[in-house]
């Protein structure tokens, strides 16, 4: 049964709402001040990264292009499968223009390792990334993060675009989940 209140769910909050818009404005100005004159495109991964993309874009006070990427790798789990499908592909070619990877989490770094690969296939003139989350006692494969919001602890998240099965995307901070909503889905 799904809680009246989707806060009610989490034991702890790791990122307040607060928090994480002023760190994003942070980023942003720092992604401006990096990528001045340059052909700009963020590439987000859906759908987790959207309203870290959505406040990222309005801090990032250039002009720039966006397009997005859909994979799978978690389905309806807490940890990654490890298997990475790409369910939708950009739109735009990338080629020859600057490329800043937005993702929501850097985990093992399988999913991102993935994208990167896909993306640097395309020929841009440079390829980044800038995640809201690094969890680096997850990492399998080394990735290199060039704006990163914040390190967490190996515990799984949810809010700001994280989900379980679905659902708590929209709430406002990052938080833990009660070990028993895992229960009650199993």
């Amino acid at each position: 049964m799904t809680p009246a209140r989707p806060a009610d769910d989490i034991a702890e909050i790791l990122v307040k709402a607060d928090v994480i818009a002023a760190k994003v404005k942070e980023l942003g100005v720092r992604i401006a001040a990096d990528y001045q004159g340059k052909d700009l495109v963020l590439v987000s991964i859906l759908k987790g990264a959207l309203p870290f993309l959505a406040d990222l874009m309005r801090a990032t006070q250039i002009p720039l292009a966006l397009d997005f990427l859909e994979v799978s790798s978690y389905g309806a789990e807490t940890e990654s499968t490890g298997v990475v499908r790409i369910l939708k592909d950009i739109a735009k070619p990338i080629e020859a223009r600057d490329v800043l990877v937005v993702e929501d989490i850097l985990d093992t770094g399988q999913t991102l390792s993935y994208v990167i690969e896909h993306l640097r296939a395309q020929r841009p003139a440079s390829i980044r990334l800038c995640v809201l989350l690094d969890k680096p006692a997850r990492r399998v494969v080394p990735i290199e993060i060039d704006y990163r919001g914040f390190e967490i602890p190996d515990k799984f998240v949810v809010g700001y675009g994280l989900d379980y099965a679905e659902r708590y995307r929209n709430l406002p901070f990052v938080g833990v989940l009660k070990p028993e909503v895992y229960a009650r889905e199993s």
